[in-house]
């Protein structure tokens, strides 16, 4: 069996129609979202729609749960301090990007699971326990398998970061799938993950960046620049 995972798309409708292009090439049998679907870009809406059109399963991702559950962003911030100046702008963002999709939307974004598993591949956002925190590639092989060994699957898959990779920890195989948008590794290009006869491996798409950058603007939504300069230089910034 064949298994895409497409996560972290961000509400960029740009991005993630050229992921749809190379899923056709690829033609897996089966694919799973990994949340973060419809925050920060203008396309959320439509994304949201299509993904249920689709029937893709899924994770509820961090924003997610953010755009359902307010206080969920609150929480987290308590207790991570670095965020705390983020907060206004991160706030001003998710109440525009609620306007947008309404509130049935926004409904079956916070229904969504915490944790999918198929066959010998298990996928959350972030972790089993939250879609807020999860180990980075530098990690350890202890601090996988804390986080992960809850899921008991041979491929553990998650999204989160905005970095890809693979690698082995204990027993299992940890793949992050990276993200449609919003690239954190210096690739601007979108970012999915394939598994065939039980092998990940990371595929990127390029997509018109400047057209989805036009886009931002064009939506007026708050803080567009932010989101432009991580789309063009594929690394995080500061708004």
């Amino acid at each position: 069996m064949r298994i895409a995972v497409v996560s972290d798309i961000h509400g960029n409708r740009t991005a993630f129609d050229a992921v749809l292009t190379d899923l056709r090439e690829t033609s897996p049998d089966l694919i799973l979202h990994g949340g973060d679907v419809a925050d920060a870009g203008p396309g959320g809406a439509s994304i949201v729609d299509r993904i249920r059109d689709l029937g893709w399963p899924g994770v509820i991702g961090n924003t997610d749960e953010m755009l359902a559950r307010p206080e969920s962003l609150e929480e987290f911030a308590a207790q991570t301090p670095a965020m705390q100046p983020l907060l206004p702008v991160i706030r001003e963002m998710a109440a525009s990007s609620r306007e947008a999709l309404g509130e049935e939307r926004i409904a079956w974004l916070g229904a969504l699971p915490l944790a999918q598993r198929h066959g010998d591949v298990a996928l959350v956002h972030a972790s089993p326990k939250s879609p807020w925190r999860s180990p980075h590639p530098e990690a350890s092989d202890a601090d996988f398998e804390s986080a992960y060994a809850p899921l008991d699957g041979r491929i553990v898959v998650y999204g989160h970061i905005h970095r890809s990779f693979l690698r082995t920890a204990g027993s299992r195989i940890v793949a992050n799938s990276g993200s449609v948008s919003l690239s954190y590794d210096g690739d601007p290009r979108a970012a999915y993950l394939l598994i065939e006869g039980g092998v990940p491996q990371i595929r990127r798409v390029a997509y018109d960046v400047d057209r989805e950058v036009r886009a931002l603007k064009e939506s007026g939504g708050p803080h567009w620049e932010w989101i432009a300069k991580i789309l063009l230089s594929a690394s995080p910034q500061m708004p």
